[in-house]
């Protein structure tokens, strides 16, 4: 678990994005030059630890190529990711796979969830490529799901769950690592308005208690409306980038 940033001095950079261009080469006909798509433009931003972002744009803005990159799902095309000071791009393979595994959490909108296995075994997942014990990954893996509230459908496998619930597995396996740092895509896409609210008060009742940082991708605007600040992309590149007072509360 990352400590909460310090309230007396600076508070440090957890990831940065500078100047980030992705482009991608499409096939094309015979005798024909491959189509470049620009997908980000020379990005750049900061996110703290502890911060509480989201990312917003239409369809075609540049979300989810961003996402790959902060996630180190994908590396830029010129441009710098930094994680917690360390050059995504100077990372092998390996570097990248536990950087993903310790370090990051994902929620995705579809939930991603292996329908074979029960919510406890998905669950435990992230722990296996780690040098823990059947017991250990057990015993944590049973207390994230009770910090979502599904210690009684432990071992329900997806189909037997409802959306909302099997979002709350996958917020569970995310947080089983307890990571500085989680990325989720539009998380409540596939949720009614009630269970979307829901999902989003659990992530954000995460971000307090724990001090991890919650960068939420969404298209939603009362789902941007929640975070403290809001980065708006348009054609690859950063329109806005504003905080929310949040002096009144929440």
């Amino acid at each position: 678990m990352s400590d909460p940033p310090d309230a007396g001095g600076d508070v440090p950079v957890l990831l940065e994005a500078r100047d980030v261009v992705r482009t991608y080469r499409l096939g094309s006909r015979r005798g024909e030059d491959p189509v470049e798509v620009h997908a980000l433009r020379g990005v750049s931003f900061e996110v703290d630890r502890g911060d509480y972002v989201a990312i917003v744009g239409s369809s075609g803005s540049g979300k989810s190529t961003l996402l790959n990159l902060l996630g180190a799902l994908d590396r830029p095309t010129t441009g710098v990711v930094r994680y917690d000071g360390q050059d995504v791009r100077s990372m092998d393979d390996r570097e990248l796979a536990a950087l993903r595994n310790g370090s990051i959490g994902f929620v995705f909108q579809s939930f991603h969830l292996l329908p074979r296995l029960t919510a406890l075994d998905n669950v435990q997942l992230p722990l296996v490529y780690r040098a823990s014990t059947v017991k250990e990954r057990r015993v944590r893996a049973l207390d994230a799901l009770g910090s979502v509230g599904l210690a009684d459908r432990v071992d329900h496998r997806p189909t037997e769950l409802s959306g909302g619930q099997q979002q709350r597995v996958a917020i569970a396996r995310a947080l089983v690592t307890e990571p500085p740092l989680l990325l989720a895509d539009e998380p409540t896409g596939n949720l009614d308005t009630t269970t979307g609210g829901e999902v989003m008060a659990l992530l954000e009742r995460f971000h307090r208690e724990r001090g991890m940082a919650v960068v939420v991708i969404t298209h939603e605007p009362d789902i941007a409306a929640r975070a403290d600040r809001r980065i708006e992309l348009r054609d690859g590149l950063v329109l806005s980038d504003t905080r929310r007072d949040v002096g009144g509360g929440r």
